[in-house]
């Protein structure tokens, strides 16, 4: 299959040089020449951890409408914050056919994308989809080279609107196969672990971070069992207004068995059997995408739907808060809202019917 990855990052190069060493034809587009300017000539990334080998790829660039003409699939793997630029980059472009799918939404990602085309009045018959979360656990290790530590089991992912889930089925299986099609993007917003892992654990550890610029292993000496107790809390919320919605949710418990098999009697006991997480190093600070990507396209977007629904959200909102302390921001200003998503004024069946069916009625 002939695919764009659409990001250089830790996701980026890893996703890009694993579909292209499983024979795909792969492009790989940055916005900026200094991330790729290792890999930019050669055209060759050589992966290593649980998968290994070098990869070629057909194209490496700066050029948007270069890297995804004639691509059938078009992966987007960068930080929450960057998919309304995204899609405002390539909408231009964007051919009938292709299939679109951010690799995680986080929360509300596919319904953003979906909203920057309409006011862009892109009318091509494309499909938008959102992961619920990263399908590898992976880090770049040097120039052209990544580490794959870990490859989960299975990994949700759903269209906008659930309606063309089938295109998926004829797309995603033949590319990795961990993508499991789900019922339609509240289940994978609203099952966004990021939320649930990230934000709090890293800003617990704040002192550590910033005395030992993120010298420490994250998941498994960051996540102390008060740390894991405050991350249960946050879970907590997260499930309850996913069920006030309609949508099923997954535990953080749950989710370990289902994405590496590994189980644990709390989510401290989880997190430290999951073999997957040896080896993660902290950030070196706050200003990191746990902080910058999670907290304004994650937990704000969730709080906001509590609020919209009426359920209290306190140990979210305190995360938030203190992120706002510590970084000296407005996430409750920049993050994704109800409002800003465009569903402020519809009722709960009003919005199933618009995730489901591209309507409200």
């Amino acid at each position: 299959m002939k695919i764009c990855v659409v990001g250089a990052g830790n996701g980026g190069q890893a996703i890009a040089a694993y579909l292209a060493m499983h024979g795909h034809d792969v492009a790989l587009f940055n916005r900026s020449r200094k991330r790729i300017s290792g890999i930019l000539y050669a055209r060759k990334i050589r992966i290593e951890g649980e998968s290994s080998g070098v990869a070629t790829l057909s194209y490496v660039g700066t050029n948007i409408e270069k890297a995804i003409e004639g691509r059938k699939l078009i992966m987007v793997v960068v930080p929450a914050f960057a998919h309304a630029s995204v899609a405002k980059r390539v909408a231009p472009y964007l051919e009938d056919g292709q299939v679109i799918v951010l690799n995680p939404g986080r929360t509300g990602g596919a319904l953003e994308f979906r909203r920057v085309l309409d006011e862009m009045n892109v009318k091509k018959d494309i499909v938008i989809a959102e992961a619920q979360t990263f399908v590898f656990a992976s880090r770049i290790t040097g120039p052209g080279t990544v580490k794959i530590f870990k490859i989960k089991n299975a990994v949700p992912v759903a269209a906008l609107p659930a309606s063309k889930n089938d295109l998926l089925f004829e797309t995603l299986p033949k590319v990795l196969p961990e993508f499991v099609v789900s019922p339609n993007v509240l289940y994978t917003s609203f099952n966004n672990i990021g939320a649930v892992f990230h934000p709090g654990a890293l800003l617990m550890n704040a002192g550590w971070v910033e005395s030992r610029h993120g010298n420490f292993q994250f998941y498994l000496e960051g996540i102390s069992p008060s740390v894991a107790r405050v991350l249960e809390k946050i879970d907590e919320e997260r499930c309850q207004i996913a069920r006030a919605l309609g949508a099923e949710p997954m535990t953080a418990v749950e989710w370990i068995d289902f994405a590496y098999d590994v189980q644990g009697i709390d989510l401290y006991d989880a997190i430290h059997n999951n073999e997957g997480y040896q080896g993660i190093a902290a950030p070196v600070s706050l200003s990191n995408r746990y902080i910058l990507e999670d907290v304004p396209m994650s937990l704000v977007p969730i709080s906001s739907f509590g609020k919209y629904l009426g359920i209290p959200t306190p140990a979210i909102d305190s995360i938030v808060n203190i992120a706002n302390f510590a970084l000296r921001r407005n996430f409750w200003k920049d993050g994704r809202t109800v409002e800003h998503l465009g569903l402020a004024n519809m009722t709960v069946d009003q919005i199933w019917n618009f995730v489901e069916n591209g309507r409200d009625t």
